[in-house]
């Protein structure tokens, strides 16, 4: 059966048209709200780790698979990249284009990407917040070893670094440290450990926050929906034919 033109321009007047996240409030929730719930959790947890933890204190959670201990870094996710803050700020603000980008060009429809969005948000924001608002001294021994803390005093026989941020248990290092690395630098704020291993091999080495996990977990939900709307357009191809 046919139909005239003045039908068909009818039908598609009255065929539903699904709306997009950045023009559906209930999207809109999801997205801030996860985002603000996850910085919430993030930044609560840095404090309370680094004023409840004590310097060089671990604190079992499961043992033989996690633990609580204070750590500073001056790098990016799981502390690559130290000295390079300006360049992990800049990618923080990408991040947060792209999340917003994303956002605007789903269908309201798609809330699993808008929680998966809505996670990486956050963790963004979380270290964001904390290379804008935290700094220590990093200093690089001779040897190849780092310290970070608050710098007490420095001469040619080595430095004295406190613990960040109180100032407690000040330490002297003997040795002049590279002046060409060694500086205030923005740091992050870590203290989940896992101590998991396989015979000797540490299964996750890193110390990391909510954040770094919000943002893996983010990550991986977004590939997963990008890999279904990948099999779910191949699958149409393959059922409308050639």
């Amino acid at each position: 059966m046919s139909h005239s033109p003045e039908t068909a321009r009818h039908d598609s007047r009255s065929a539903p048209v699904a709306p997009w996240a950045l023009r559906h409030w209930p999207s809109h929730v999801r997205l801030w709200l996860i985002a603000a719930l996850g910085l919430a959790v993030d930044l609560w947890t840095k404090q309370w780790a680094f004023e409840t933890l004590k310097p060089h204190e671990t604190w079992v959670l499961v043992k033989n698979l996690c633990s609580l201990q204070r750590s500073l870094n001056p790098g990016a996710l799981f502390g690559l990249g130290a000295g390079f803050a300006p360049i992990f700020v800049g990618a923080s603000v990408l991040a947060l284009l792209f999340v917003l980008y994303v956002f605007a060009n789903t269908p309201a429809s798609r809330w699993s990407v808008h929680v998966a969005l809505g996670l990486v948000l956050a963790g963004a924001v979380g270290n964001l917040y904390d290379r804008a608002t935290q700094e220590a001294y990093v200093a690089y021994l001779p040897g190849g070893g780092r310290v970070i803390g608050l710098l007490e005093d420095q001469s040619e026989q080595g430095v004295r670094i406190s613990e960040f941020p109180d100032g407690a248990m000040p330490r002297f290092y003997p040795g002049k440290p590279d002046a060409a690395h060694s500086g205030r630098q923005p740091v992050v704020r870590d203290f989940v450990k896992i101590e998991a291993k396989i015979g000797a091999f540490a299964l996750w080495p890193w110390v990391f926050n909510i954040a770094d996990a919000l943002l893996v977990v983010g990550v991986a939900g977004l590939l997963v929906s990008f890999w279904q709307d990948r099999r779910r357009h191949l699958a149409e191809e393959r059922t409308a034919g050639p």
